[in-house]
């Protein structure tokens, strides 16, 4: 396999398409989240208020635990890994130190998060994650991140926004 210059990564050249990768990766990450979890019957059980996730005991399957509103545990599940992109990776989105998620001092949950050996799903963020919202929306996000590379390069001079009316409102 070629793989090109390295500084080719890194330059104001490719900057919307660096940029429109970072956004896919980050929306790659949420859906397969979002998937995964479906697979359990956590995101159903509105009991369960945080899940540990524990990505680094084996490299086959991912270990989940449940917790409850109390820290307490309520239930454990595991996923399998038959492909490298079924991973459980952070997203920042659905984690409990990005989310502000509070945790009970001294609960089963704060143990399990003192261990480092993973990280933590707010479940009130992740069940309130809409996949097909975040699609679009990354589309949207990824389309203008190619478009600032194709007007700097000269590909594109104008543009309309909305679905087709020559009004001229939404010209660019």
């Amino acid at each position: 396999m070629i793989h090109p210059h390295p500084e080719a990564f890194n330059s104001d050249e490719f900057k919307g398409f660096n940029e429109a990768r970072r956004i896919m990766w980050c929306h790659d990450a949420r859906a397969r989240v979002y998937e995964r979890f479906e697979q359990t019957s956590f995101i159903g059980d509105t009991n369960i208020a945080a899940v540990h996730v524990n990505n680094t005991a084996r490299a086959d399957r991912v270990f989940l635990v449940a917790f409850d509103k109390a820290g307490q545990q309520v239930g454990v599940d595991t996923l399998y890994i038959d492909e490298p992109n079924q991973h459980l990776d952070t997203a920042p989105e659905f984690d409990h130190d990005f989310t502000c998620m509070d945790v009970i001092p001294d609960s089963p949950l704060e143990q399990a998060i003192s261990r480092e050996n993973g990280w933590v799903v707010n479940m009130t963020a992740l069940r309130e994650y809409d996949l097909l919202a975040d699609r679009r929306a990354t589309q949207r996000a990824v389309f203008l991140a190619h478009l600032q590379d194709m007007m700097k390069n000269g590909e594109v001079r104008g543009f309309l926004f909305g679905r087709g009316e020559s009004d001229g409102t939404d010209a660019a």
